[in-house]
């Protein structure tokens, strides 16, 4: 097994190159398929049958504990190992997928984002982190921005093959200009090139480096709440809704392919929310049928 492995995983790569994969799903789909091929070693994927590979999605989900996006993941590589790279009809073509998890995003507040902004001392994270808010981006798209690609003039930032090999552009809003102007002066930018360079190398500033920088600013700013850096995403996704921003624009800023994406956002915009009146308001009204109701109520609390 071990001189097929090896053979397997580099086909794989080839093949899933030639297809224009992203690195980071061919990384991932090459993760997914070489504990798929170690689990059921020394048997060769060819020789293993419906049940086999049925057996290993059980596995994941109840000995492993995978999350359903994870296992979803998981389906598409061993999909693509057999049609694509075996030529043979898909196995588990009939086996359900786990159906995902509805999550709502936390979303951080206005006060909570000044507070953030606030807690980061060097210039350059900090406008990192602001322009992150300020144009709704994903953090690979940001460490991955170019000069080149800010237009000014327009107020306007140009995402060049963004998630799903796509180009697309978002807001570049004017109070970020003449920060971006300092801090283009302060680091001795030229015209073209890294908006955030690495200081170590000639590559961008990696992700990871940012995330440290957020997560330390979050606990300084006292947040509990369970936030990354694409939570200031979908802060400026829901923030923008409910200052009245129509969704399918909101759809085209974020990259969205389907509207039904973007629709998670009106699950956490307190826009209609706030506006529902509780029935305990009810008690506060002067046509209350019972009017002892209310001073009774004040009366329990106060000797409490």
């Amino acid at each position: 097994m071990e001189t097929i492995k090896p053979k397997l995983l580099e086909v794989l790569v080839k093949e899933l190159t030639l297809r224009n994969y992203s690195p980071k799903t061919t990384k991932a789909y090459k993760s997914c398929i070489r504990s798929f091929v170690k689990h059921f070693s020394p048997r060769h994927p060819r020789d293993l049958t419906n049940d086999d590979v049925r057996s290993y999605f059980l596995f994941l989900l109840e000995e492993q504990k995978r999350s359903a996006g994870t296992v979803n993941q998981v389906f598409n590589a061993i999909k693509f190992l057999y049609v694509e790279l075996f030529h043979l009809p898909f196995v588990i073509e009939t086996l359900p997928r786990p159906q995902k998890e509805r999550k709502l995003p936390d979303v951080l507040n206005i006060g909570e984002i000044r507070n953030i902004f606030a807690a980061v001392q060097n210039l350059k994270h900090r406008i990192m982190i602001m322009l992150a808010y300020a144009s709704g981006l994903r953090v690979s798209e940001l460490v991955q921005l170019r000069i080149e690609d800010l237009d000014v003039q327009r107020g306007l930032i140009h995402l060049r093959s963004a998630k799903g090999k796509k180009d697309r552009f978002t807001v570049l809003p004017p109070t970020m200009i003449p920060l971006l102007h300092q801090y283009a002066q302060d680091y001795r930018l030229g015209n073209s090139g890294w908006l955030f360079p690495s200081g170590m190398s000639p590559r961008h500033l990696a992700t990871r480096s940012i995330q440290a920088v957020f997560e330390r600013a979050v606990v300084s700013a006292g947040i509990t709440k369970p936030v990354s850096m694409h939570t200031l995403r979908h802060s400026f996704a829901t923030h923008l809704l409910e200052s009245g921003t129509d969704l399918r624009y909101i759809q085209e800023l974020l990259g969205h392919q389907s509207l039904r994406t973007t629709e998670i956002y009106t699950h956490v915009s307190n826009r209609q929310i706030s506006k529902i009146r509780s029935p305990i308001e009810l008690l506060q009204n002067e046509d209350f049928e019972d009017r002892e109701g209310p001073k009774l109520l004040r009366q329990r609390i106060k000797t409490r």
